[in-house]
């Protein structure tokens, strides 16, 4: 086991229950006691049973991805067993349910047999066979058994009958460990001299965009229920009273957006979110925005696809529907988080793009990031500033008539909100003249998609102006990344495991998917011999943008089956690309 970094993944059937609450208060006991963690899951789409599997990582320091290896596995049954066994590194350790499960033979492992039905049948608590594996766990590891007291109390608190069980169902795990197993702990998780002072926050990507959401003055919201979304509108459900925030649950994706846009429409910051399948119903809405130029938000969580596809697990699949999916050209802002606490940052940049240019903006998340629990620092308030949106003064404008579609050098016209006297205009998806009134003639529609696409393309600007991308690697590197979203965690561990072996390697990853901030891209990619883009989808989606945008061939790397990158895979690349190079 490579010193304190620690891979363990917790599998079983979701019909038993406890799986990922296995997973998350283990975590959280790690976090409270000093320690970086980093998580993964996957769940079944089935309302009841299914095979589930929650992943966590634990170091004394930041880590960015899931991991290669399993340095332990802890089965609840045969199926979890079977699927996960091979992983395990050789030295690992395979904890499991000795009343469910049979290993292998011997291999090396060091084994740990769990009697969880027994232990949970002695203690009268049949479905806390999870919190005694906590508890084993706890003293596997070394870690507190009071922090771990302290989490549970938490996390499981809300009941006070519920609680005392599970209290002893946490001491009945720690204690069959440390009686019957081992004195000692086989594996030591210490945070760094310390960590225990510095602030730390356990959440998930969901969940730091909504507080971003907030934090952005984000004070409508209409939403359809649809997985991995879902969380979102239940975080604003509770959090939207305590800041005089409206939330309307929708009867679809459709009338979701369409509550969105009259939020917006009346002055209000406005988001929706959904997944896949509700952004396809959401185009024809989409459209609409942009060509009445109402800013509003809509956060789209990737899931793997087409139609319900793979509901529960991730993908970055919906890159070309959310540039280009419309019908004739309806340019908006596609905006994409690279971790869970950029989630926070992005939102709001989000907002600002929507307000300041007066159009929609795609929030491009994924269901790895969304629902993955992660330490990250205390947010920076400092860093949040709020664009106002061009309202119409009357008092200002010697012009008369309030004209809402004016032409301007920037191509954003002053918008009036309902009640202005002078400021009503018809607000619909004909195009328009400058007063709102419909007008077909071949000059007003160019006129106006070249006014709708001068603002949009513009956008770009703000990438640099407000820090919306990361580069990092060698400035000489012969070999680039170039990437969005969530693959930058694996990318930046391979990139360091490439940089210590002396192949260099240089980074840049861009949180504007649309509009492209070409020049930086350009300046980046014009000093590289080979370009690599990493991304979750089956056709390399963001590989083809780049080549068809800078007539520049890259390395595309695929992912589709669900699962995020590791850092081996990222790293392997690398290493290929470099040898190429070495023989040419």
């Amino acid at each position: 086991m490579p010193g304190n970094d620690l891979t363990v993944r917790v599998g079983g059937d979701s019909a038993a229950g406890g799986i990922v609450t296995t997973g998350e208060v283990f975590a959280r006991i790690a976090a409270y006691a000093g320690l970086e963690v980093y998580t993964t899951r996957t769940i079944p789409a089935e309302i009841k049973g299914g095979h589930v599997m929650f992943q966590a990582r634990v170091a004394p320091t930041m880590v960015w991805s899931q991991g290669d290896e399993l340095d332990m596995l802890i089965a609840f049954d045969q199926e979890s067993l079977d699927r996960y066994y091979r992983l395990i590194r050789p030295d690992g350790i395979l904890i499991y349910n000795s009343n469910d499960c049979k290993p292998p033979a011997d291999n090396g492992l060091k084994r740990y047999a769990l009697p969880l039905n027994e232990l949970a049948k002695s203690i009268n608590f049949q479905r806390g066979r999870n919190i005694i594996t906590i508890g084993a766990m706890v003293k596997l590891f070394g870690l507190s058994f009071e922090t771990a007291t302290a989490v549970v109390e938490k996390q499981l608190g809300r009941k006070k009958e519920m609680l005392e069980q599970n209290l002893l169902a946490l001491k009945t795990g720690f204690e069959f460990v440390e009686q019957k197993v081992t004195k000692t702990a086989p594996y030591h998780l210490s945070p760094v001299q310390g960590a225990m002072q510095q602030q730390r926050l356990v959440i998930s990507g969901n969940q730091a965009l909504s507080m971003g959401a907030i934090a952005a003055q984000c004070r409508f919201y209409a939403g359809y229920p649809i997985t991995p979304a879902s969380d979102i509108m239940e975080f604003l459900a509770a959090e939207f009273p305590k800041v005089g925030g409206t939330l309307i649950q929708a009867e679809d994706e459709i009338a979701a957006l369409g509550m969105a846009m009259g939020g917006s429409y009346s002055g209000a910051r406005a988001m929706t979110a959904t997944s896949g399948p509700g952004l396809s119903l959401m185009t024809e809405l989409l459209g609409h925005a942009t060509m009445t130029e109402i800013p509003v938000v809509v956060v789209d969580v990737q899931r793997g696809g087409p139609s319900t596809g793979l509901p529960t697990k991730v993908s970055q699949g919906d890159l070309r529907i959310s540039v280009f999916g419309a019908h004739d050209d309806a340019p908006r802002i596609v905006v994409a988080p690279v971790s869970v606490e950029d989630n926070f940052y992005q939102i709001i940049n989000a907002f600002n793009l929507a307000e300041k240019y007066q159009t929609p903006v795609i929030f491009l998340s994924d269901q790895d990031m969304s629902v993955r629990v992660q330490t990250i620092p205390p947010f920076d308030l400092s860093r949040v500033h709020l664009e106002p949106r061009l309202v119409w003064n009357p008092n200002e404008d010697g012009h008369g008539e309030f004209q809402r579609y004016a032409k301007t050098a920037s191509g954003i016209s002053p918008m009036s909100l309902p009640g202005m006297k002078g400021g009503q205009y018809v607000a619909e998806g004909l195009e328009h003249a400058p007063d709102g009134s419909p007008e077909y003639t071949p000059e007003t529609h160019v006129a106006n998609m070249q006014k709708r696409a001068k603002k949009i393309y513009s956008a770009a600007d703000e990438v640099e102006r407000w820090g919306m991308y990361e580069t990092f690697g060698d400035e000489d590197a012969p070999i680039g990344i170039v990437g969005w979203g969530s693959t930058i965690g694996p990318v930046r561990e391979a990139v360091d495991r490439a940089r210590a072996e002396g192949l260099k390697v240089a980074v840049f990853y861009t949180k504007m998917i649309f509009p492209l901030p070409t020049r930086l891209i350009s300046q980046f990619i014009q000093k590289r011999q080979t370009i690599i883009v990493p991304e979750m989808n089956y056709t390399g989606q963001f590989a083809r943008m780049i080549q068809a945008e800078f007539w520049r061939e890259v390395v595309s790397v695929r992912k589709y089956g669900g699962v995020p990158f590791s850092t081996r895979e990222i790293y392997e690349k690398i290493k290929e690309e470099h040898s190429k190079l070495g023989r040419s």
